[in-house]
């Protein structure tokens, strides 16, 4: 069975984008060797990736002629985007998920055998908290305030607590930190 991931940089201030659409411009103040090594690590490791609509459309746009490794891997692992507006996709190996949240990704958990991730996505984020879905929540916390932008946790099901399961610090002044939801 599959574990569900949830992997994304956030800022001290608690935001995944910035205030205009896709201003990701401080994601460079923690890339780096160390960062890019964890991603394909986790790349690796992955029997799917899973967007909401609006993350898939950035992410296509950038990933569809991006080159290096990790390129490769974004392009080449099974995708899934849950939206109901598209009537199609164009990234390679991905499928338009047009069923209910927690039926999909509990078949897609199901069937897997290795991590299952969703990358950006606030709002699909958010609906699988609500399902309880997420096995795991990998954060990298940014060393920067931005003062405004997308919260990461913008509609959260109330109180969630968790349990730390590895905090790193990377070169760039970043904190990888490893979460699961708190079962005592």
């Amino acid at each position: 069975m599959s574990k569900l991931i949830m992997w994304n940089l956030m800022t001290l201030d608690g935001f995944f984008d910035g205030a205009e659409h896709w201003a990701l411009d401080w994601h460079q103040y923690a890339w780096g060797e160390e960062l890019e090594r964890m991603s394909i690590e986790q790349l690796r490791a992955a029997d799917m990736l899973l967007f909401g609509r609006v993350t898939y459309e950035g992410m296509a746009a950038y990933w569809k002629t991006a080159q290096g490794e990790v390129a490769g891997y974004m392009n080449s692992l099974p995708k899934g985007v849950f939206s109901r507006t598209l009537e199609r996709v164009d990234w390679q190996n991905t499928t338009l998920l047009k069923g209910h949240v927690k039926q999909e990704v509990e078949a897609l958990k199901g069937k897997g055998q290795k991590d299952i991730y969703v990358f950006g996505s606030g709002g699909l984020g958010a609906t699988i908290m609500e399902e309880g879905l997420f096995d795991e929540y990998r954060l990298c916390l940014v060393p920067v305030v931005l003062g405004n932008g997308k919260p990461l946790f913008g509609r959260p099901p109330g109180r969630l607590r968790m349990k730390l399961l590895e905090s790193r610090a990377l070169a760039s002044g970043s904190v990888l930190l490893r979460y699961e939801p708190f079962a005592g």
